[in-house]
């Protein structure tokens, strides 16, 4: 059959100011300035195909997915087109447009594609007053490939699959609870956890993938996965999880709700590597964490005399020590961890991971971290999110912290605070030079260290051109077993105390307090 030649249109455009890239290389913005700006969505997308030189564009292959939210498939559609005009020979797109983050990544290893365009804005709201975004994974045609097989097939080659299942089937079988929060996990999570691991239907919810995630924002903590917390509460299942909107963060609670922070999650995958075929059989080599993620994981590298790479967010810093053989486990304090199987952050593979742990040691949840807390003492952590700032009342409050912090009469201040008396040790703006290619990353957020090995941390994240996030991070070391029971905040107050007066980001933004607490 005769085939009909697509026209080829040139369309006069003219560049959007606020376009450039997030930190994670990624455009995130209002779903209405996509749906409203005329070319909004094409002047990107052509932004990311012309990164590719055109020699390699011309008949490569492309992956293409999407989180499921609102704007999805009329964003697929003008992928589709613009593909097309660009000379790209082949794109493989999940079904209904479906695919995880970590599938796209996986897919585009086994496939060696050029690269893939993600459209997802994590766990950002959906929904036309929500948000949309788009990330990039570095004779025309279009295959529509099952969105779970291939990245189910990878995971069976590092997994123990057989314990995993007895564990979840077995006479000693926990009972799991697994909320997909209406993203894109939905798929994944019944494929791989029920079908293939023997999971009962009934223990994962909130698996159809909606526009709008069901009205909430598809975020993996104990602010939004309320309806997971509530149900681990009631003491009926042993081990619980939530997954973003696109399948690269992920929260664990254990037994009657109890709360595994990002950063200890880390660190105890970290020390248990061995309970996973895969790292049995390739070795570890080095751990990367984000700098704002707490030094439990240093802990443990020192144990395991491996090296810990301290990089500024965004995962492409991680690929780069991956892809130089530099590193095999990396993480962030928001929930994302991943290992150099894939090159993105992989919710669905650190629960894989967790319950790999859980049927090697035949302990709990709170069991196994208060063992590893035992060993390797707690580090007591939590982050304050003060979102959608305007945004130059926070670059200013950023602009003064770093004056006031990295003032030579700074150092070696002492604040006390009840009972505790803290220390400046050194203060910074963090950078980091890249050891594979010598890059230098500037500003990275403000870092106060005190003598007992307490940190608070300052970091601006501009999630919008029309609003910004300013986080605080508080981290205290405990090393005393009798210590470790305390609640994080109790013992963190004094820390976050001294951040509140330093900022004054109360006084100056008219906030009461964070808009959510991690």
């Amino acid at each position: 059959m005769e085939r009909t030649p697509i026209p080829v249109l040139t369309v006069q455009t003219a560049p959007y100011e606020d376009q450039r890239p997030t930190g994670g290389g990624g455009l995130r913005r209002p779903t209405a300035l996509f749906e409203s700006q005329r070319n909004y969505l094409p002047n990107f997308v052509q932004s990311l195909l012309s990164s590719v030189d055109l020699r390699d564009r011309q008949g490569c292959t492309m992956v293409v997915g999407s989180d499921g939210r609102y704007f999805s498939k009329t964003a697929i559609e003008i992928v589709v087109q613009m593909a097309a005009a660009n000379g790209i020979g082949r794109l493989v797109i999940g079904q209904n447009g479906i695919l995880s983050t970590p599938a796209v990544s996986c897919i585009i290893r086994k496939i060696k594609a050029a690269g893939g365009i993600i459209l997802t804005a994590s766990h950002s709201p959906g929904g036309p007053g929500g948000e949309f975004g788009v990330k990039f994974e570095v004779a025309n045609g279009v295959e529509i490939v099952d969105s779970v097989e291939i990245y189910l097939n990878l995971l069976r080659s590092i997994f123990d699959f057989n314990a995993i299942r007895n564990l979840l089937t077995g006479p000693n079988q926990i009972k799991i609870r697994i909320d997909a929060m209406n993203g894109v996990m939905g798929p994944y999570v019944r494929r791989i956890l029920c079908d293939e691991l023997g999971a009962p239907a009934n223990s994962a919810i909130n698996c159809i993938p909606l526009e709008d995630f069901g009205g909430q924002p598809p975020d993996p903590n104990l602010t939004y996965a309320t309806a997971l917390l509530e149900a681990m509460k009631g003491g009926e299942y042993g081990f619980g999880a939530a997954f973003d909107a696109d399948g690269d963060r992920y929260m664990i609670l254990g037994q009657n709700g109890f709360f595994v922070n990002a950063s200890d999650s880390l660190a105890i995958i970290a020390a248990n590597l061995s309970c996973i075929p895969y790292f049995r059989q390739m070795g570890v080599r080095g751990f990367g964490r984000s700098m704002p993620t707490s030094t439990a994981l240093d802990k443990v590298a020192k144990v395991m005399k491996v090296p810990v790479y301290e990089t500024p967010a965004g995962w492409r810093h991680f690929s780069n020590l991956m892809d130089s053989g530099r590193c095999s486990l990396c993480g962030e304090e928001s929930f994302g961890t991943g290992s150099d199987h894939l090159r993105e952050k992989d919710g669905l593979w650190a629960v894989l991971v967790w319950l790999s742990i859980l049927a090697a040691r035949k302990q709990s949840v709170e069991e196994i971290v208060r063992d590893h807390w035992a060993k390797f003492g707690r580090h007591y952590y939590c982050r304050f999110d003060y979102e959608a700032l305007e945004p130059r009342t926070a670059y200013f409050i950023m602009r003064d912290l770093e004056a006031l912090i990295t003032d030579k009469s700074f150092s070696h201040q002492q604040f006390a605070v009840g009972n505790n008396i803290y220390s400046v040790e050194r203060t910074d703006s963090f950078e980091y030079i890249d050891p594979v290619d010598g890059t230098v990353t500037k500003r990275q957020g403000l870092r106060i260290i005190f003598s007992d090995a307490s940190r608070l941390i300052f970091r601006m994240s501009a999630s919008s051109h029309v609003r910004a996030t300013l986080r605080i991070y508080a981290e205290s070391y405990e090393k005393d077993p009798s210590q470790h029971n305390q609640e994080p905040q109790a013992v963190l107050s004094p820390l976050i105390a001294i951040a509140l007066k330093i900022s004054q980001i109360h006084e100056r933004t008219g906030r009461k307090g964070p808009t959510v607490i991690t």
